[in-house]
């Protein structure tokens, strides 16, 4: 038994008397391989795993040793854990498939692995050999540099001992040079060696070598520990550029450069920074130390800034936003020889329906009233009109309606004489005391024209007189005002009314300069399909040109195109000019002001200036507006709005209907104009007024295809108009409707309490007779006492007998119960009335 050994099991007896237990590992060895050919053996353990199970007679045996070569029995078939021996088999074979997938995948990784270390460790020899001829050639020219050194100062000792009668020796320059012939010769370092030692500084006399190349483990765990490293060239660069910027901050901070800062009202501390050529960081610090706590971004006022600049040691120059418009302020007057006679610009005023623009019309020999909507002027025509004579008068006629009273005011204030119609069958009228006003207030004088003199009932003398109590005093009865009886539809007596406007021209010196840029005022402005926003303006200085750039009110533009009133294209237009300029960037407002600058950029900053200002009166004024109504609201309760969005074709006509849509407001209803244009109806403004349920008026104008089926879509209402009258009449129905209705009493009849019956689960009952009137079931009652109400409410039952009827007649007896009320006694009368609804109209 001491010789034999088991080479299944693991229990051996490999010498007599002893009994050993071997591993169950498979030993063996794996070379490694690092850089610099340095290799190390590992000893590798591979572990094998023994499983056991139970045979038949219930004894534990490996598997594939007692087992093999034994046929299964109906247990081996289906062991404990319930798998047959197929089913194993199969299973050990995918998990051996599974494994042999799994040890390609490693043997593949492993491959790939080795083929990468050998590239990097030949990357690695690659850089540490040129890291070596670095070295070596760096220490060759520097030994070369120090034999000559030596060599040059051995040569100028010997210079100094030798007498003077001797030759004089060559110089160390020379010595250098043979000194480095007789050096070995080496090969030339590479363009990139050479770079490297002109940029590498010179060492100092003492100073530790630095080192070369990379410093590999080897190296960091066996070399020299008194070997130390030095500086890189990168670090010495950082320093000396660190050397260099606190130079120049010493040098500044020795030589302060004081400025002038140009601060405006408001200004960010950015900005503020900048123009003090100081940092932001320092800006917030001196900020925060005043007690204003802000960042770069946010903005401070001119006072504040004034503290900040007068910290820093700056001077200040306060500006204002408002001086970019001293560009259009002309501060040279005209020389007089320069001045030239320039026609004069009459302004027809008067009444709606006197006859203003017929006798234009009759002037101009055209017909224009017929053309006009309704045959009422609804914005300011501009005409020129040249006479028999050579001379031109420019004619701005005006409307006469309530409605265009702005319109009235700006023809006053840019006219030299206003001609003011009177109908002789009418006489003066509201829009007539108006017109006086406008005039008297433009400081400008007045030629009376009264018109229809043809009519059978005209009475020239009616209309003089009633001139008198407007402080008017015609000449026919000792005053300065001239009068003359014209008739626009027989065409008589206009070549006297011509005659007098000349000669009040001739009084007034009409001069103006035409060689200088371009003043004047918006007649009218509006947007036309395919031409864009086009606006009329009155030259009143200079003259106009094609290409000038020009500012009109907040709108900027280059003059495209110039038509005179007759529509014919033009290239320039002198004083008293009326004239359509195409080339605005915007629509403007009709009264602004218009004026050429040179400069394209000024003008658009002054266009961003006022476009600003605008907004921000804007924003002020719904602020407060929205104040006064919140208070408005809590006195009297909610007040009802009708928001609008109102599309115009020019600018006068928009001013007009907010003007007389405002008039309409009262302490229960009001109109909100939620946006105001020139233009055609467009998708915005239906998505605007459906999301405030409102109501668009197109005046003149038409809504596109999108704009017409996203409101049918959304069940707007888009109503157009050529007629102020109609939108007001509309604009008066529909605000009526969002009237709260008036509450009325209609007093149906009176019943005497009689009897007062008192029964179970149902209250009191009075047996009344009705005295007057009838009594109807759900009507209102009143219980009076005394001739005194005390108690108003409502019928609960009425029945006559035993029966509820729906009302009682006078002279009948009937009983009645109130709703939640009990205390009625004999004597008492019931007043029975009925609350009718009726709407209410402004």
């Amino acid at each position: 038994m001491s010789d034999s050994k088991d080479s299944g099991g693991k229990l051996t007896l490999g010498k007599p008397g002893r009994l050993e237990l071997q591993k169950t590992v498979d030993s063996g060895q794996v070379r490694q391989s690092f850089s610099h050919g340095r290799t190390k053996t590992v000893k590798v353990e591979k572990k094998r795993k023994r499983t056991f199970e139970r045979n038949e007679s219930g004894k534990m045996e490996r598997v594939g040793e007692a087992g093999q070569g034994r046929k299964p029995s109906g247990a081996d078939q289906f062991p404990a854990d319930g798998l047959s021996v197929a089913e194993r088999e199969r299973r050990m074979k995918a998990l051996e498939g599974a494994a042999k997938v799994e040890a390609e995948r490693q043997s593949a990784l492993k491959e790939q692995e080795r083929r990468a270390q050998e590239q990097r460790q030949a990357r690695e020899e690659e850089e540490r050999r040129r890291a070596e001829a670095e070295a070596e050639a760096q220490r060759r020219a520097e030994e070369q540099a120090r034999q000559a050194e030596e060599e040059a100062r051995r040569q100028a000792a010997a210079k100094q001992t030798r007498k003077p009668a001797e030759p004089q020796a060559a110089p160390a320059p020379a010595a250098a040079d043979s000194a480095a012939r007789k050096a070995p010769k080496e090969a030339p370092p590479r363009t990139d060696d050479k770079e490297k030692q002109r940029q590498a500084p010179a060492r100092p006399r003492g100073e530790p070598r630095r080192r070369q190349g990379k410093l590999t483990i080897s190296q960091a765990l066996e070399g020299d520990a008194e070997e130390q490293r030095g500086r890189s060239l990168a670090a010495l660069r950082r320093a000396r550029e660190r050397e260099k910027q606190q130079n120049r901050e010493m040098l500044a901070r020795s030589e302060k450069v004081i400025r002038e800062v140009v601060v405006p009202e408001m200004i960010t501390v950015g900005d503020l920074a900048n123009r003090m050529a100081e940092r932001g960081g320092d800006v917030v610090k001196t900020l925060m130390k005043l007690g204003v706590m802000v960042t770069v971004n946010q903005t401070i006022d001119a006072d504040t800034a004034e503290l900040v600049v007068s910290e820093f040691g700056h001077k200040l120059k306060r500006v204002s936003e408002a001086d970019v418009e001293d560009a259009l302020i002309q501060h040279t007057e005209d020389p007089e020889d320069a001045l030239k006679a320039r026609p004069p610009v009459v302004t027809v005023m008067g009444h709606v329906d006197h006859g203003k623009t017929s006798l234009l019309d009759a002037l101009r020999a055209t017909d224009v009233v017929s053309g006009e909507a309704g045959g009422i002027t609804q914005h300011i025509g501009a005409y020129q009109v040249e006479l028999s004579g050579g001379d031109q008068i420019t004619f701005l006629d005006t409307p006469g309606h309530e409605a265009f009273t702005a319109m009235r005011q700006r023809g006053a204030n840019v006219t030299d004489i206003v001609v003011l119609v009177i109908a002789a069958d009418d006489g003066i009228q509201p829009q007539t005391v108006e017109a006086i006003n406008h005039a008297k207030a433009a400081e400008v004088p007045i030629i009376v024209a009264i018109n229809k003199c043809d009519k059978p009932d005209a009475d020239p003398n009616k209309s003089r007189t009633q001139l008198l109590e407007h402080e008017l005093v015609p000449e026919e009865m000792g005053g300065d005002i001239i009068t003359v009886e014209v008739s626009a539809l027989k065409r008589t007596n206009l070549d006297k009314l011509e005659e007098m406007i000349l000669l009040q021209a001739e009084l007034l010196e009409l001069k103006a300069n035409p060689d200088r840029a371009a003043e004047g005022a918006i007649v009218e402005a509006k947007l036309e399909k395919g031409r864009g926003s086009v606006a009329t303006v009155l030259i009143q200085h200079g003259t106009l040109k094609v290409g000038d750039t020009f500012v009109a009110g907040s709108e900027w533009g280059r003059v495209r195109a110039l038509i005179d009133d007759k529509g014919r294209n033009i290239k320039t237009a002198g004083p008293s000019s009326p004239v359509e300029v195409l080339g605005l960037q915007g629509t403007p407002s009709a009264g602004d002001d218009f004026a050429v600058l040179e400069d394209e950029a000024k003008a658009r900053e002054i266009s961003e200036y006022r476009q600003r200002k605008h907004r921000e009166a804007s924003t002020a004024v719904a602020g407060r507006g929205s104040l006064e109504q919140m208070f408005n609201q809590i006195k009297a309760g909610e007040i009802k709005e009708l928001p609008v969005v109102i599309k115009t074709d020019v600018q006068g006509s928009l001013e007009a209907i907010t003007a007389s849509l405002d008039k309409l407001a009262t302490e229960e209803v009001k109109v909100r104009v939620l946006h105001g244009a020139v233009g055609g109806i467009t998708e915005s403004d239906v998505i605007l007024a459906n999301s405030s349920n409102g109501l668009v008026i197109g005046f003149n104008v038409r809504a596109n295809p999108q704009a017409r089926e996203l409101a049918r879509s959304n069940g707007l209402d888009i109503r157009y108009y050529s007629v102020i009258y109609d939108v007001i009449d509309d604009a008066k129905q529909i605000m009526g409707g969002l009237l709260a209705p008036e509450q009325r009493e209609n007093f149906l009849g009176y019943a005497e309490i009689r009897e007062v019956f008192n029964i179970t689960k149902v209250g009191k009952i009075g047996g009344c007779m009705v005295t007057e009137g009838m009594v109807k079931r759900g009507a209102k009652v009143r219980l009076l006492r005394d001739n005194v109400v005390i108690h108003e409410g409502a019928l609960k039952q009425l029945k006559r007998f035993k029966d509820d009827v729906r009302e009682v007649q006078h002279g009948y007896e009937c009983g009645m119960a109130f709703e939640n009320y009990d205390d009625i006694k004999e004597g008492d009368f019931i007043e029975c009335y009925e609350v009718e609804e009726v709407a209410r109209a402004l």
